[in-house]
């Protein structure tokens, strides 16, 4: 690692921790090295991530506090905290209606948590939310969670034949093998990091 990039380590420990705190402290944007160095360990070592955030936001508020919250959701959830990582979701979707000058993916992510844990009592408020965001979708892996999230949704509320129209839609997107970018053909693809999801999706359009 360059020395220019001392607040993007991979891994964690005593000796990682002194360098990077010498360096924060002569830093001037204290809160985004905080942030930044806190995004990439929040699954592998989230406790990690959720202490530098802890340090982050008591620097105050800043430009990108929306994905500092997704970020603390990502730790939550590595954490199986899901009730703190709903709270930092909705904490980061309620931050992006105050500075809409920064948008993260807690519009998909957030959905797509409430629908994979059958969390009920928020199905209205994330079907409000995906059909105000629609026009956010760029990737296939975009377009594959919402409507991946959609069709969980509308299974799990007992509309089968209308999941199943979503379901088919983001196996299509999870087909894709292009982005659609010229300069980028393989940006934002689904990949194997769905698979069950997938698995599950087929289960439904064959139900």
């Amino acid at each position: 690692m360059s020395r220019h990039d001392w607040y993007r380590n991979n891994t964690w420990d005593g000796v990682i921790e002194v360098a990077f705190t010498a360096k924060l402290k002569r830093a001037r944007d204290k809160s985004q090295y905080l942030r930044i160095q806190a995004s990439i360990l929040a699954e592998s070592q989230p406790e990690i991530t959720l202490q530098l955030l802890d340090q982050y936001f008591a620097l105050g508020e800043h430009f990108d506090c929306a994905q500092a919250w997704v970020d603390k959701a990502k730790a939550h959830l590595s954490l199986d905290q899901l009730n703190l990582a709903i709270q930092a979701y909705q904490s980061a979707l309620a931050r992006e209606v105050a500075y809409p000058q920064l948008q993260t993916r807690a519009y998909l992510e957030y959905p797509y948590l409430v629908a994979t844990y059958g969390l009920k009592e928020y199905y209205q408020g994330c079907i409000t939310l995906l059909e105000k965001t629609k026009t956010r979708l760029m990737f296939p892996v975009d377009h594959f969670i919402w409507s991946a999230t959609y069709a969980i949704l509308l299974q799990n509320a007992g509309n089968i034949s209308e999941a199943q129209q979503y379901a088919k839609a983001a196996l299509e997107a999870a087909a894709q093998e292009k982005s659609g970018f010229r300069y980028h053909p393989t940006v934002g693809l689904v990949g194997d990091k769905y698979e069950q999801t997938k698995m599950s999706l087929v289960g439904l359009t064959n139900a």
